[in-house]
Order: C-alpha cells, then sequence, then structure tokens
C-alpha cells in the first residue's frame, strides 16, 4: 500500500516577545509533516528561517512536491540524496524514522543504534533586552544551572556585566547571532571571558568568520549559521572551537547524526540546537544530544503552551520522548 504524505502549517504562541540581534517574533511557525502506511503515522516537525533562505510557503511547497518519492518508499538516506539539507527535509526525515519506529515496534534510538535514552540539561534562553532587563529576566531564573544570552548588539559588554552580577554562579553562554564585527570582536570576547561565560556562538557573520582563524579566542567559539551539514565541517576546524547541530540546517536527524560523528573526529565540540517550536521538533534532537557538550532544547519553554503531549520538561532537565510524541 502507497505511503501518504500530508503537510500542515501550526502557529503557537510565544511567551511574550522573543528578540535576537535580527529581530524579534511573538510566535513559532512551524510545518508538519505526516506519512501514513499501513494504517500508522510518523510525524516530523521543522521551522521554516528566513536567514537560510526558507518561507513557510517554499517549505510547504518542497514537502508536497516530495510526495511521490514518499508513496514510492523513499528511506531516510535515499533522501539525502534526492532533497536538499534544510526545513523541508528534516521534517520528512524525521517523520520517515517516526513511523519506521511505530511500524517496527521498536523505539527510534534502538532502531539508529543509539541505545537507551537519558534525561538531559538544556539550556534556557535570555532574549536581547537592555543590561537591566536582562539582568532581571537573569535573575528570575537563578534557579537554572545554564542560561543562554541572546547578545549581538551595542552594548554587550555592559549586559554581561550586569547579568554576571545578577547570576553570580550561574554557567552562561552566549549566542551573537552574527551581531559582532572585526572592530569589537576582541572587546566582546574579553568581555565574555571577564564574565565567565563558556562558549560563545557565531560572533561574526559567516561570510567573514575567517577573522576568528587569526586570533587568540579568549572563549570557546561555536559555529550556528556557518555550520549546516557535514560535507563544509572541515573548513570550520581552524576557526571554531564547536559547533550547533540543528536539524532544520542539516535537514534531518540522519544528517545530523552524520555531522556529530564529523565534528567529533575534528576535535570540535558539539552543542545539540533548536529554533523556537514544540516538543514534535525537541524530540529527534533528544537523540542526537546524548552525547553533546552543550543541549540548548528548550523550545516549548519559550512557547505560552506546548502541544499534548509533550516533552517533559522538570525546571532544565528535559527527559526522552514518550512514543506518543515522537518515534
Amino acid at each position: 500500500m502507497p505511503r501518504r504524505l500530508d503537510v500542515s502549517v501550526e502557529k503557537w504562541p510565544i511567551a511574550g516577545r522573543f528578540t535576537i540581534s535580527r529581530g524579534a517574533k511573538t510566535e513559532a511557525v512551524v510545518v508538519v509533516a505526516t506519512i501514513t502506511g499501513d494504517g500508522v503515522s510518523g510525524r516530523g516537525e521543522c521551522v521554516p528561517y528566513a536567514r537560510y533562505g526558507a518561507s513557510v510557503e517554499g517549505v510547504v511547497e518542497a514537502i508536497r512536491a516530495a510526495a511521490p518519492l514518499v508513496s514510492q518508499g523513499i528511506g531516510p538516506q535515499d533522501l539525502l540524496r534526492q532533497m536538499p539539507p534544510g526545513a523541508a527535509r528534516n521534517a520528512i526525515d524525521c517523520a520517515l524514522i517516526d513511523l519506521a519506529a511505530r511500524q517496527s515496534g521498536r523505539r527510534a534510538a534502538d532502531l539508529l543504534g543509539i541505545g537507551p535514552l537519558r534525561p538531559v540539561e538544556t539550556a534556557y534562553t535570555l532574549s536581547l533586552d537592555t543590561p537591566e532587563a536582562m539582568a532581571e529576566a537573569a535573575a528570575k531564573s537563578a534557579d537554572r544551572p545554564l542560561l543562554k544570552l541572546k547578545l549581538g548588539a551595542p552594548g554587550d559588554p555592559e549586559r554581561l556585566a550586569a547579568i554576571r552580577r545578577a547570576v553570580p554562579r550561574t554557567r552562561l553562554v552566549v549566542d551573537a547571532n552574527e551581531g559582532w564585527t572585526a572592530d569589537n570582536l576582541k572587546e566582546n570576547l574579553a568581555a565574555c571571558a571577564e564574565a565567565g561565560v563558556e562558549l560563545v556562538e557565531q560572533p561574526l557573520p559567516a561570510d567573514a568568520d575567517a577573522a576568528l582563524a587569526a586570533i587568540n579566542r579568549a572563549v570557546p567559539v561555536c559555529a550556528d549559521e556557518s555550520a549546516h551539514v557535514t560535507a563544509g565541517v572541515a573548513a570550520l576546524a581552524d576557526r571554531y572551537d564547536a559547533i550547533n547541530i540543528k536539524l532544520d540546517k542539516t535537514g534531518g536527524l540522519t544528517e545530523a547524526l552524520a555531522l556529530a560523528r564529523a565534528a567529533e573526529t575534528l576535535g570540535l565540540r558539539i552543542m545539540v540546537g533548536c529554533m523556537v517550536a514544540t516538543s514534535l521538533s525537541m524530540a529527534p534532537a533528544l537523540l542526537l544530544a546524548q552525547k553533546a557538550d552543550f543541549v540548548d532544547l528548550d523550545g516549548p519553554l519559550l512557547l505560552a503552551r506546548d502541544r499534548e503531549p509533550g516533552l517533559r520538561y522538570e525546571g532544565s532537565l528535559v527527559y526522552p520522548p514518550s512514543p506518543e510524541v515522537w518515534g
């Protein structure tokens, strides 16, 4: 019996406003692919992201265009060769893995040779704001062991100092979202070192990050917008100390696992990240997060509400998905 591919667009309100150096939003728009075969269905969720040239309409069209491949029984490995990386392939890849788990009666982690999953500790993200507002938000989140600070605007050293005063013992990582320049890079990295920041994501624009290879990095630096798929990771090893792997960039869990293996071979540390989305987006990434140095899968925590059933969060501890959620 041929498999059927369906696609839907969903909007999930964000709790307040989510702000980074490129702008702000109040809702998460996700695209869900559902593949049905032999009376069971598998799902995958993705987030079209304009920074990567994706739109909701374009992702929906790409998923629908893949219906013949899905109907003919394509698997995740062949999908890598038939579709380019990105959000559309991510949704289909995760739906195929979910479907295979449900059809086999086994967990996706077992099918992929990952083994039993454990809970992991996720960072909790604070939106870009004034030093005073970010310090207040940090103080309210002082019970969380790891905070991720959205920076990338003038006044970042002042933000860092204010936040560190508010939470003197909390672990910190920073995401500049390409918002720094070659002129302020050393000053901002020095401020991060002074504040005890453990990792800085994507300080420079992806097309200007070669400058990172020429400096003594005061804090380990992580590639985000510069890191997408396995084929390009070797070129990053001289300018970055880590990479942020997101399924919407790699085009699914299948490629993400390959990218993680390649990064480990190169001696790069791994962060597993996410877009602001529901538990259905986070669940496959939890398989990848089992060996990550940093985990940033707090998307559902930033929403006003999550899908039901969703992942179980206890503070910053996130538990593996139940079969009802995914995989």
